[in-house]
This record gives C-alpha cells, structure tokens and sequence, in this order.
C-alpha cells in the first residue's frame, strides 16, 4: 500500500486548551490528505429535506445552499485536504435512459425552490476554490467512480463523502466512503458488516433486490435477505445465472421457486445489473491529479454569501479579508458577530481570605452573574458543588465546596461558605444575573438560600428578542451573539455512560469551566439587553412577564403534585391488555404477524400486500406511515384505524401510567416536572418529566390518568381554566361586531356562530350544527382550509368551502383581521401579542408555497395563541402575589397546563378560593370582550376539570 493510503488504524492525540485543561480526541480512520469527492447531488437533496427551512430576507431559500456549503467546510476543517472535487448530476437524461426508459422515471421534477438554489450554491463552491465538476450523460456517481478508481490505482487515498449505498461498489483498500449525516465511515470490513457482501458484490447485490429509490427493477419477491443468501450461497449473479440449478439446495424461503424466476426473469436481471454499475471510465477534461484546492476568491465570497445573508461566513470572510465593507442587514435581530478570543482573568476561592474579598467585591458591585455546578440536571436531587460568580466582564471566579475525587484540595467549609454567601444572595437590593436562573432558585433553596434580587435572565433575554433565532443555551447564545465557542461539559466531564458528574472533575479543568459560565452570562446579558432596551414593548415583556415569572414556577415545580401510583399501576394492567387485543385484531385482518411499531414492515402491508393507495412519500420517496397519512386511511380501512389506537395505548402506557409512579420523589413523595419559558415560540409554557401538556383528555384512558393527580388529605384540588380565551382575543383583535356582540350578550359562541352560518335562529341551532360551527371557530383560528375542514368533518370540500365563505360573510371582521394578519407578517418578517411579543416567520417570504403558506397560518394564529399565554402568564403572577401575601397555607399553586391553572385548596375554603381565583384570572387584562374563567373542585384533577 503507498505512503498516502488509509491508515487503518486509531490514533489519539492531545489538543492542548487555555486555562490548564487538555481533552482525548480519537481521530476517525481516515488518512492524512485524502483526495475528498463529494457527491454534491445527494448532499444537495438532503440539505434541502432538512430543517431548518432557510430564507433569506427576500423570502428567497437559501437552506440547501446553507446545508451543502456547511458539509463542505466540515469536511476541509476536518482532513485538510490539497485535493477536492464536489461533482454534481448534470441537466437531462443519461446513459442510463436510454436502456431503461423507467429508471428514475418514478422521481418528481425538483421543486422550484431547490432548482433556484442550485447556481448560488455552485458559484460559492467555485469561490472556495473547490474544483466543480459536472458531466452531461453520465451520473455524479460515475464521475466519482471514475476518479476514485484512478486515483486509487496510483495509491492514492480516497474519501467518497456521499449518502448513496451504490458508492459501496467503489470502495477499496484505498477509498473509503463517509456520511457526513450519520458519520459513518466505510471501508471494505463496514461494507460487509452493514450489506452482508464485500464491495466486490455490491453490484449484484443492488440487481438482484433492485432499488426503489433509482426504478432499478431486480429480481420480484427478492428483498435483501434473499439476495445476500444467494450471492453467499452461490456467487455473483453471473454464477447464479449460469448455475440456476444449484440455488434450492441453498435451503432459503422461496428457493426451490428460484430457478423458474431467474429463468423468466435472467434478461432483467441483467438489465438491473448494468443500471446498478457505476461507470468507471467517464471522459474527463481533467486527470485527477489537477484536481486541486485553489485559494478562496474572498471578494465573490462577500458578494454570494451577503445575497444568501450567511451573515457569520460573511463576517469569517470580512475579517480575515480586511476590508471595511459592511454587509447588509434587513433583520437587525438575526445579526450575528465575527468569532473571537476573549481575554479572562479567572480566579479559583480555596480560602476564606479569598471569599471575603470576592464577598465585598460583589456586595459593590452594580450588577453580579451568578451560576451554580451541580451533581444532576435534576433539581430536586442535584447537590451543590461549587458557585461562580463574576462582577465585570472578563473578572470570574470559582467556588468549589464539594469536589470529592481522589487528592482533591482542601476545600472552604460547605456549611461556613454558604453561610457566608446568604446574606448576598438573599439582598432583593443586590442585582443578579444568570442563565436558566430557575434552576439556581431551587438549588440554593435546597440549601436553604431563598436567592433575591433576581434582575436578569439572559436565557430569557434572547428568547423574547427572538424566540425562534436560535437554541436558547448558553453555549448556542455564545456563538450566535458573543462569537465564542465555550467549554462544553462533555469536553471536561466526557459523554455517555462513563460521563463524570460535576464533583470528580478535577479543579484545574473545571474551575475555568464554571468561571466561564459566570463570565459569559454577565458578556450575553450586557449585549441583550442593550437590544431590547432599544424595543420597549419587548423589554416590557420581559420585565412585566417573564422574570417575575421565574420565580412562581420554581416555586411550582418544587411544590410538585401528589399522585396514586397504585391507581395508575391498575391502569397499565388494562392498558396492556387493550393493547394485546389491538395486535390480535391487526394480525387477523392482516392475516400474518408483524411488527405494529414499525414503519418498513407497515410500509410493506399497506401498500404491497393490501394495496391502499399511497397517500404521501417520504423525502426518501418509499410511501408514508405518518399519523397523518393513517388518519386518512382509517376513514376508509380498519387496520390503520387498530394501528392509531394501538400507538395511543402505547405512548399513554409508556409516558404516563408506567412512567409516572416511576418519577415520585423519594423525599416529597410528590411528582415535580419541569416548566420551560424558553421553549415554544409563541410563548407558550412547556413541561417535561412529566409532559404534562400532552395528556390526552380526548379518550377514556386519558382523562384516567388525570385521576390519579390527587390531594393530600384534608385537602381538595382545584382546578380554574379560560373559556374559549383565544375566540376572544381574536374578537378583541379583528373588532368584528359579530362576535363582540355575541360575547357581550354572554351567548353561547359555537351556537351563535352556527346561528350565522347555517342561517337559523339561535334557539334552533341544532347539537350537530354547534359541533361544526365549533370546528369552523377554532379551525379558521389555527388558519385551516377548506380541505382540512372537510377532512375533519367527513363533508365534501365544497361545502366546506360554502361554511366558510358564510363564516367571512357575517363575520368581516376576522376576514379583515387575517389578511392584514399576513399583509403585515409579509413586510415586517413577524407578528406580535397584544402585549408586542414578537414570532418571527423566516419563510414568510418563502418560495415553497407550503412553507409559505405555514408561516401564514403560524401569523394568524400567533397573535391569538401567544397573547392568551401572556394572559395566563400575568394572572400567574398576580394570583402567586397574592397567594404569598394574603393568604396563609391553605392555597398552593401546582400546575399550570395551557388556560389552565391548579391549585391544592383546604376542603373547608375549597368555594371561596375558586371565586377569588377565577375573578382574579379573569381581571388579569383589560379586552373589550370579557374573559371567563370557570373553576371545579374534586378529589383528583379530572374531577375539578
């Protein structure tokens, strides 16, 4: 093997960090320098499918050029190469056509929002300096072919950067393939694990069981299994063709029928096996050997990525370029910086000399980050290990109290520091900022510190300046706005099951962690808040709503709610034998057995066996098995109906009834989920271990779990919810007479609405007509079609149509309400609450008419939705206030799940608190219609509700 071939073998190295920390990388069994070939077609398509769906500021897609330009930078920062090709499929038909006129002929024509992105996307390739190469007639896959087996002729290293199992026929002891989407690599040991056969008989392989995905035919009823067992068995398809005979001894399903199929069958099977060869011997302009990295023409890449507004490259680019020009920016909000070191003085407390100067450094100080390093993620077992805190940009410190490895120093007292400590965590006076300061609330509450003063959150900062511009972390946040990649934990505390907590990482790796996390919440905050201060509506909606929320759901998830295992233990027994039935009825109406969870083998009875018509594909092109996809087929088939109640028992059994007993406290003897602020981007509150928003009420099974969210004795739980909260918002916004005039009369709005349209007087509304009028209500809410409308309702799309186009007729207003609603999303790029929380819509300019139009629907619903969680978000904190201040025990908050709030009362004040509590939630704001709140009371949640 030559000098520059594969090396077959890991190799460690130590990339030496600053702040006196080193970290193990295991280097990925590729050679130094290897010729890289991209399949730029696959990658192309790939990207496209992929989220995030991409636009720029002219609604142009800007995502499959975001997708492929970023793997190839992966690729070039990864292996260096001086050698590179990116090959892509030309225009029109190929070889290949003309001897199969079916092949790819299945394929859709490419969408006009990928076709659009493909010059901007070469024009940057050619800019990096990356040879291009594109061949009419031919395939990328022969191209790559081509190059590979010459290059690898001569010795020379090769890596196929592709996601098409056909390259496996290329690989050899010199080429190799990766998937940059999996990060798998393959050389010819892979290629036998993962297809059975070694490259040599991929081909035959790829004929024989024939590719869906190319209209490559094969040989009917072989799959995978049988093709590897005949080529293992009997060799490659030319032996197998010349020797039919031998095949039954072989002993597979179906192999005594063999040599009658290959019989009729031989001539398109040779056919499946020229389609399924990768031509080797394509004319090229150029030997492989030119094929070479030129540098980057630095002035097209300004030109190309400032179109594309790849603001980040533009800025790497600018910088390293030296030039003045400044990009343009339509959307100040999704600007982002050039990356950059940054200088630290980082200091770790081991003495009480120490943390006394530090303690009268942060008493004077203006404004303190704080952050905490715990044993866990989970809050009410985490245990404290250390604090950081940092007074002014680039000034952090460390405070370790429990680090407990092996020759771990001497550490301060744990019970003398915090004594220390509480009296400045606890000044209301004495401005903090953090990350996720919720968590901090309930560690140091663990310890006994209520922390007050809490003036700052940068988490929530970046999430109501734009919820939807990036993850809300504080690793993501320092890259987008700070330019700085920080330590992550995985890089001090490894990954998987050997991951160290908190407590065993030595000090001089994780005291500049921990500092760093203080220092660059204090850089974040400074940057943000310099931001919002510019919108007033947005800085009050963090002041007003989000941070004195904060501390009303610690105090939520650490109240935690009381539950009867036992009840939902009983539960899951009848679960599993619902389920059970299920797959007994499926198996007997599909008259075999199979596997209800998965997805290939439904694929397979559906649509080859049953014969249902395919619905939807998959970006794959295989048909779909979505929910969505079953729905429809249910109205017509009763098996996709057993496969839906089958998933729902399912998911109910193993997310809540076997779950739930399984996460009560040991010491509360309570469940605690967790609330996320920064999560939905509408403003919504989410909740996880439990999710308690998801808990199905529309069945029997689901509505029996919220039996089992009890009250302690003595106590009764009460429960307090919005009625029709978001058809009153949009009253209020769209000021249609209509509706206003039937919310002021206290009417029933379902009736009123049917009333209107299906021309009848209100007191002969019958019960089906107010079911549809509800579906109409809330339907044009959530920006449904007339399609969807009639999907749900089992009515033809015509009368669909007629109910709407009647609902617009007496109700203008709204109509108004939403064109506007898209007028206005269309120019400023976002819709606000009543409240001017803001949603951006990225695609809402963008080409794909179906992403357009979802961000369409999103810009109507957005006002709705994200003002009823402001609502519900104020009389949260009004109702906490109070609870805290007038009240005494007898109240408790403890979960909040969409208009909805509960609550755990005495039983003899059970009456009182409900009025006091609805008035309350009803009084949090001020619309021209009013709102309602209606309250029950029970022995368990679902009787209150």
């Amino acid at each position: 093997m030559a000098e520059n071939s594969l090396l077959w073998h890991a190799s460690a190295t130590i990339e030496n960090r600053s702040r006196n920390q080193s970290r193990i990388l295991i280097m990925p069994k590729i050679a130094e320098n290897p010729l890289v070939l991209v399949d730029g077609s696959s990658y192309l398509y790939r990207a496209y499918y992929a989220p995030p769906h991409l636009t720029n500021s002219k609604g142009e897609a800007t995502g499959a050029v975001y997708g492929v330009i970023n793997m190839l930078r992966s690729l070039l920062n990864q292996y260096k190469p001086s050698q590179m090709a990116v090959v892509f499929d030309a225009k029109g038909k190929t070889f290949r056509n003309d001897m199969y006129e079916e092949y790819k002929a299945q394929r859709p024509p490419m969408p006009d929002d990928l076709r659009t992105q493909i010059e901007p996307l070469h024009n940057i390739i050619r800019a990096l300096g990356l040879p291009l190469v594109c061949i009419p007639g031919v395939e990328a896959d022969d191209v790559i072919g081509t190059i590979a087996t010459q290059a690898s002729k001569e010795g020379r290293a090769v890596l196929i950067s592709t996601g098409d199992k056909d390259m496996a026929q290329l690989v050899d002891d010199n080429v190799t393939l990766i998937n940059t989407m999996t990060n798998t690599i393959m050389g010819p040991e892979e290629v036998t694990e993962k297809f059975g056969v070694g490259p040599e008989l991929i081909i035959d392989l790829l004929a024989l069981q024939g590719d869906k995905a190319d209209n490559i035919p094969g040989l009917p009823g072989v799959g995978e299994k049988t093709a590897v067992a005949m080529l293992t068995g009997a060799g490659s398809v030319e032996q197998i063709l010349a020797a039919p005979e031998k095949i039954p001894a072989l002993g597979f399903r179906g192999s005594k029928t063999m040599p009658a199929k290959l019989a009729e069958h031989g001539e398109m099977l040779k056919l499946s096996y020229e389609l399924a060869t990768i031509k080797l011997d394509v004319e090229m302009e150029q030997d492989w050997k030119e094929l070479v990295i030129a540098p980057a023409n630095k002035d097209d890449l300004v030109k190309y990525y400032g179109e594309m507004e790849f603001k980040r490259w533009l800025a790497e680019v600018l910088d390293n370029k030296g030039s003045s020009a400044q990009s343009s920016d339509n959307s100040a909000d999704e600007e982002e910086v050039v990356p950059q070191a940054i200088d630290a003085e980082y200091e770790t407390i081991l003495t009480h000399e120490a943390l006394d100067k530090w303690i009268e450094q942060l008493t004077k100080a203006d404004l303190i980050a704080i952050d905490t390093e715990t044993t866990s993620l989970d809050y009410m077992t985490a245990k404290l290990v250390g604090i950081s805190f940092a007074v002014e940009v680039g000034k952090a410190a460390y405070l370790p109290l429990a680090h407990d490895y092996l020759d771990a120093p001497e550490q301060l007292d744990f019970d003398e520091a915090i004594a220390k400590l509480k009296p400045l965590l606890e000044d209301p006076k004495l401005k903090k900022v953090g990350q996720n300061l919720k968590y901090d609330i309930s560690i140091f509450a663990n310890v006994g510190i209520k922390l007050q003063g809490v003036a700052f959150d940068t988490m929530l900062e970046s999430y109501v300046f734009n919820s939807v511009a990036s993850k809300h972390n504080m690793d993501d946040l320092a890259l987008k706005y700070l330019g700085h990649k920080n330590i992550s934990f995985e890089e001090i505390a490894g990954k998987g099951a050997k991951q160290l907590t908190f407590n065993q990482i030595d000090l001089e790796t994780a005291a500049p962690y921990a500092a760093e996390d203080a220092d660059i919440t204090l850089r974040l905050h400074q940057h943000l808040w310099a931001r919002l201060e510019k919108e007033p509506k947005l800085a009050s909606v963090f002041t007003d709503i989000e941070l004195p929320l904060v501390q009303v759901l610690s105090k939520i998830e650490r109240q935690g709610v009381l539950i009867d295992s036992m009840m939902l233990g009983q539960q899951s027994q009848e679960i599993a034998i619902s389920i059970d039935k299920l797959e007994q009825d499926a198996f007997e109406i599909a008259g075999e057995t199979f596997n209800l969870s998965s997805p290939k083998q439904l694929q397979a009875l559906f649509f080859e066996k049953l014969g249902y018509p395919v619905i939807k594909k998959t970006p794959k092109g295989a048909p779909s098995t979505a929910e969505e996809v079953l729905v429809e087929l249910a109205l017509d088939y009763p098996l996709p109906k057993i496969i839906l109640q089958h998933r729902s028992l399912a998911k109910l059994k193993s997310t809540y009834t076997d779950k739930l007993p399984l996460m009560v406290n040991a010491q509360s003897g309570r469940v605690h989920t967790s609330y996320h602020q920064a999560n939905a981007a509408t403003g919504r509150l989410s909740s996880s271990e439990p999710n308690l928003q998801n808990i199905p009420i529309r069945t029997e099974e689901g509505r029996r779990i919220r039996h089992a969210f009890i009250a302690q004795e003595g106590k009764k739980v009460l429960a307090a919810d919005y009625s029709q909260i978001e058809l009153r918002i949009m009253a209020h916004l769209s000021q249609d007479k209509g509706l206003l005039t039937a919310f002021a009369e206290g009417k029933d709005i379902h009736k009123a609405t049917a009333a209107e349209v299906f021309g009848v007087d209100f007191s002969e509304v019958t019960t089906e007509q107010r079911r549809r009028a509800k579906a109409v209500n809330f339907g044009l809410i959530y920006g449904m079609s007339a399609f969807g409308l009639a999907r749900q309702l089992d009515i033809p799309r015509g009368e669909a149509q007629k109910y709407i186009d009647t609902y617009f007729d007496r109700y203008p207003g709204v109509l108004k309400y939403m064109e506007d609603t898209r007028a206005e999303a269309a120019d400023l790029g976002y819709v606000s609450t009543l409240y001017g929380r803001r949603l951006y819509l990225p695609a809402i300019k963008d080409r794909n008419a179906m992403r357009r139009q979802a961000a369409e629907r999103a810009a109507i619903n957005a006002p709705m939705q994200g003002t009823a969680a402001d609502i519900i978000k104020k009389a949260m904190i009004n109702i906490a206030s109070w609870i805290e201040s007038e009240t005494h025990g007898e109240i408790t908050m403890i979960m909040q799940v969409h208009d909805e709030l509960v609550f755990e009362v005495d039983s003899d004040k059970a009456e009182a608190l409900k009025e006091q509590i609805c008035k309350m939630m009803a009084d949090a704001v001020s619309l021209d219609v009013e709102l309602l709140a209606e309250g029950g009371i029970g022995d368990n949640w679902e009787q209150a509700h």
